[in-house]
């Protein structure tokens, strides 16, 4: 780097000085007379403050024959990927894309577009489940936060999620986030220093679970103090009918009222039928969608439809499996098959007594609150010995739930949530607890005190020993453990591992105990359970996953949302069959997702055919479910969450069963009122589905013309590359360096070994130096640790590269956020510019000369990094009381790089004169990349035309700034495209946000790499 003195201090954003030993380019950021800047290679760990007396001008090289050796055919496209990958941000539009650790969908990144559009970001997205509905609002987030438009962000979500949110966008995204639980709250707040700071004024970044904020101090904390960036997740669960739907939705009204705040709305059911809830949902977006009764639009009308249009994106995985040419793998159709089975004599008469104890027990119980509790209670055994003898013994030593109401109601709604799987409040944690089945003995009058002690009924008493009896025989009696048995077997042999879904805590730790008795050693068995803390059980799915061979997992519904199990499992198996269809989607949704290697998934549910229970809730309700989904194309929660059909079936069991104990089968197809309730909620389930299959159909393409949705995918590949562009430059960079490249069939990635890399690279890439002090001593095996990886040894040394996320411990995905491809990158490009590393250490070379037929004349390809000074505007800053609503016309500056590829041809052959020639098109330029050699060049013709090349490059430099010019003007142009808002009221408010947009080249462009292409000619000469 050539380096002058230079005592001014005032340093252009975007120059290039030298200090400390290092060449660093300025930022536009102020620092009480420092100047602040980061490294010239793009590492934003090291942005710092420099002293104004330490600075002095630096300019960037340019090859130099005598330093720089003439490389092959492959450098340029080596470098030019180099430069790619080491960008800390690109100058487009979408400038947060170049620094994420995922590669995200094309269709992902429709709801990024609509965003930027808007001055105050407010969108619904409505996508299918496993679409990556939480990458889609997360690259939103990073964009705003990014660019400056947001300062702070809140995800409020169901404690069950928070985990999961926060590991994304850590791992992802690069936020770091506090989760606020009741469990971390107190933690949290001592770090807080003042009493007017709140824990949201203390972290910018926060995960705040709902339950956390149920409390009302803490609930008007967070209304004062809640960042001008949310996303709420799951948002339908806020517009029920229940008090805890009432509260979040007056919290989100409220936090919505802001017109400044960022709102982005997530969920897969945004409009199950419900019209109501619906436009509650998207009143929170824009008044104008409110419901007609409370001034919102007309439903029929052109403007209503264009406005919703704007805010909302709903589509359904066959909207975008294909999008844009862009292939999305998600699995096929769910393969879906029950497993009936016949309870053994001893398991059916211990429930044919149960059965009748109940219709006789609930018969003749005097007063209305003994009745519910009874009813309740016995529906709760009832359910309990269906699912395992251990869940049996534990209900019949617990105290009903039931037992606390004062209240026919109360009764009602704890009954509701533990025997209907009826809820609307985030019950995941807790939810696999038993529910008890004691009462007390004497029954309460809804003011009187209650009895502390309840002596266990006789009959109760002996209930639980036949079950206890039960469960120490295992498989001997229990049939329904025998087909679980028998289908875990059958999945396993078919390269299925499956995940076993339980009701409840003792019935999941009795299959997996017995599963790990009956299968093979080598076949691995874990069981978590809402016993353990959410870290707890993320850790013992990696455990699992991470042990050599087969895998089982026997979980609870504490697992079926909010963790993604794709990448270990293909199945589902229903052990327990649940009462709620939307409860077996939730089950099946965690590894039928976008990630699955599979195919197909597959999904058994085991099912009792004695008593003619399951028979119902499984025509009825589950297969009825499956059945919708499959004609229309949507998933439709069960109106009224089939309470009315769960009532008649339960009515039916114990009101108009047969009173004998000998009855077990019950003949439940003659049963009117049964067989009213399920045409009922049929037909409404049929309504809602088609009114939710129209949704999908309307807003499939969002507020988007399909053409400016490619216009901008386009100008993406243009920033970023193609993801073809990575593989061939991860191979061919490894294979420069000497690793043994093996192709893997299986997955379309490969492996590199890392013994021959050198050694800088090694230990960038996780290879300690503790092994090559251990080699250089002598050691004849050595260890070798990698991040996220277990230790191998030098006998196998490689690295694991798959195609596409996500991978598996230890493994790399071939894509540009990837720690690996990242090191690699930083490699070639430091390499290619240190003239001390060794030739056969440095795979990028700066110059080059090849002879080949995609050129009929001689040509130039010149690779240049170009730095563009963006002023954007500052959408962060609020409108000053009483003017309207807006944002102040602040500005925020920022620096970006950019690597282009121009190509030149002379206009006169003979002589090659500079001054003359023309420019090729960048179509044409990337072309070149792709050329193969068809002859050869001998070494002092090389020289010679690289000799050439260096001083035509000389005299092209003027013309070199003003492509770096009409980059800039091409660029502002993109950055004004995707933030012309639509809507006359966005345009208004747009129309001054795009008047604060401009982009300008900054200082000289970088001449990274020269490369002089030759024709083919008769006699081997150039023209």
């Amino acid at each position: 780097m050539t380096t002058h003195a230079d005592a001014g201090l005032d340093r252009a954003p975007g120059s290039i000085v030298s200090a400390r030993g290092r060449d660093w380019v300025v930022l536009p950021k102020k620092a009480g007379g420092l100047v602040v800047a980061r490294p010239l290679d793009g590492d934003l760990e090291f942005v710092t403050a420099l002293f104004p007396h330490e600075i002095q001008d630096a300019s960037f090289p340019d090859p130099a024959l005598a330093q720089d050796e003439i490389g092959d055919f492959s450098a340029a496209g080596l470098l030019r990927t180099a430069l790619r990958v080491s960008a800390p941000a690109g100058p487009g539009p979408f400038r947060s894309l170049a620094a994420l650790a995922v590669q995200p969908r094309q269709y992902q990144l429709v709801p990024l577009m609509m965003a930027l559009k808007m001055p105050v970001t407010r969108l619904l997205i409505g996508d299918d489940v496993g679409v990556g509905k939480t990458v889609e609002a997360a690259l939103i987030a990073k964009e705003l936060l990014d660019e400056g438009a947001a300062r702070g962000l809140t995800v409020l979500c169901s404690p069950a999620l928070a985990d999961q949110w926060q590991r994304e966008l850590s791992e992802k995204f690069g936020i770091e986030a506090e989760t606020v639980l009741p469990s971390t709250a107190a933690r949290l707040q001592k770090g807080v220093d003042t009493a007017d700071e709140s824990i949201f004024d203390r972290y910018p970044v926060t995960i705040v679970s709902t339950d956390f904020i149920k409390q009302p101090e803490r609930l008007q904390r967070f209304i004062d103090r809640c960042p001008d960036l949310l996303i709420v997740d799951e948002v339908h669960s806020s517009v029920g009918v229940g008090v805890g739907h009432q509260q979040r939705y007056k919290v989100l009204q409220e936090l919505a009222a802001d017109p400044n705040r960022h709102l982005i709305l997530v969920s897969a059911t945004p409009h199950s039928g419900d019209a109501g809830a619906f436009d509650k949902l998207t009143a929170l977006l824009d008044p104008r969608l409110a419901p007609v009764k409370d001034g919102g639009l007309p439903r029929e009308s052109r403007e209503y439809t264009n406005l919703l249009a704007e805010h909302f994106v709903q589509r359904r995985r066959a909207d975008i499996m294909r999008f844009h040419g862009q292939e999305t793998p998600f699995p096929g159709d769910r393969k879906l098959r029950p497993a009936p089975y016949l309870l053994d004599q001893r398991y059916a008469q211990l429930i044919t007594d149960i059965l009748g104890y109940a219709r006789e027990d609930v018969r003749g119980s005097d007063g209305s609150l003994r009745r519910r509790m009874s009813w309740w209670a016995l529906l709760t055994l009832l359910r309990c010995v269906l699912s395992s003898p251990a869940a049996a013994v534990a209900t019949l030593s617990t105290r009903a739930g039931v037992a606390a109401a004062t209240t026919v109601q109360e009764a009602d709604a704890i009954g509701r949530v533990a025997v209907l799987e009826i809820t609307g409040e985030e019950t995941s944690e807790g939810i696999d607890v038993v529910p008890g089945t004691l009462l007390p003995v004497e029954a309460p009058q809804e003011d009187s005190a209650r009895s502390e002690t309840e002596p266990l009924d006789p009959t109760l008493a002996a209930f639980a020993q036949r079950a206890q009896a039960l469960a120490d025989q295992g498989t001997e009696h229990d049939a329904k453990l025998r087909t679980l048995i028998t289908e875990v077997t059958t999945s396993l042999a078919d390269g299925y591992d499956p995940i076993v879904f339980c009701q409840f805590i003792p019935t999941a730790r009795y299959v997996a105990d017995r599963l790990a008795e009956e299968l093979k050693q080598s076949i691995h068995v874990a069981c978590v359970t809402g016993e353990l803390p959410p870290e707890e059980r993320r850790a013992r799915i990696e455990a699992l996953g991470a042990l050599p061979g087969r895998h089982v997992l026997v979980a609870t519904d504490c697992l079926s949302e909010g963790v993604n199990l794709q990448q270990h499992f293909g199945a589902v198996i229903h052990y327990d069959l649940s009462w709620n269809p939307t409860r077996h989607e939730q089950r099946e949704g965690r590894v039928d997702r976008f990630g699955q290697r599979r195919k197909n998934v597959r999904a058994v549910t085991l099912f009792d055919q004695g008593t003619g229970i399951d028979g119902v809730v499984l025509d009825v309700l589950i297969r009825k479910y499956h059945d919708i989904a499959r004609r229309t194309g949507v998933r439709v929660a069960i109106p009224d969450g089939g309470e009315s059909v769960l009532k008649a079936l339960s009515e039916s069991l114990i009101l108009r069963g047969q009173s004998s104990a000998e009855q077990l089968a019950l003949d439940l197809g003659d049963d009117l009122e049964l067989g009213a309730a399920r045409d009922r909620t049929h037909q409404e389930w049929e309504s809602a589905a088609a009114r939710q299959a129209k949704t999908f159909t309307k807003h499939a393409q969002a507020g988007l013309r399909p053409d400016d949705v490619q216009a901008e995918l386009d100008a993406l590949k243009q920033d970023l590359g193609e993801p073809s562009d990575i593989v061939t430059f991860a191979r061919e960079a490894l294979g420069a360096l000497g690793s043994a490249i093996r192709a893997d069939s299986a997955s379309a990635g490969f492996t590199a070994g890392t013994q021959a890399l050198p050694l800088g690279l090694r230990h960038t890439l996780g290879v300690f130096d503790a092994a090559d002090q251990e080699l250089a001593a002598g050691a004849d095996t050595v260890r070798i640790k990698r991040g996220g990886g277990r230790a191998k040894t030098l006998a196998d040394p490689v690295l694991v590269f798959r195609p596409d996320l996500p991978v598996g411990p230890g493994e790399q995905a071939l894509v540009r956020t990837d720690p690996a491809v990242r090191a690699i990158a930083r490699y070639v490009l430091d390499s290619a510019l240190d003239p001390t590393v060794r030739e056969q250490d440095r795979p990028g070379r700066r110059l080059g000369v090849i002879r080949t037929t995609a050129v009929d004349t001689r040509t130039i390809l010149f690779l240049a990094r170009f730095r563009f000074r963006l002023t954007l505007p500052d959408r962060s800053q609020p409108a000053p009381r009483g003017t309207g609503g807006g944002r102040r016309p602040e500005t925020l500056e920022r620096v970006a790089e950019d690597a282009r590829l121009l190509a030149w041809q002379p206009a006169e052959e003979e002589d090659g004169d500079p001054d003359g020639g023309m420019w090729l098109t960048d179509a044409r330029a990337a072309q070149l990349l792709a050329a193969r050699p068809d002859g050869n060049v001998l070494q002092g013709l090389r020289r010679s035309q690289v000799a050439w090349a260096l001083e035509a490059l000389n005299h092209l430099k003027p013309d070199l700034r003003q492509h770096g010019r009409s980059f800039a003007e091409q660029l502002r142009d993109a950055h004004m495209r995707v933030r012309e808002a639509s809507g006359q009221r966005n345009r208004e408010r747009g129309a001054a946000v795009v008047r604060r947009i401009d982009v300008s080249s900054t200082g000289n462009p970088d001449i990274l790499g020269v490369y002089v292409y030759l024709p083919v000619q008769p006699g081997g000469g150039a023209r």
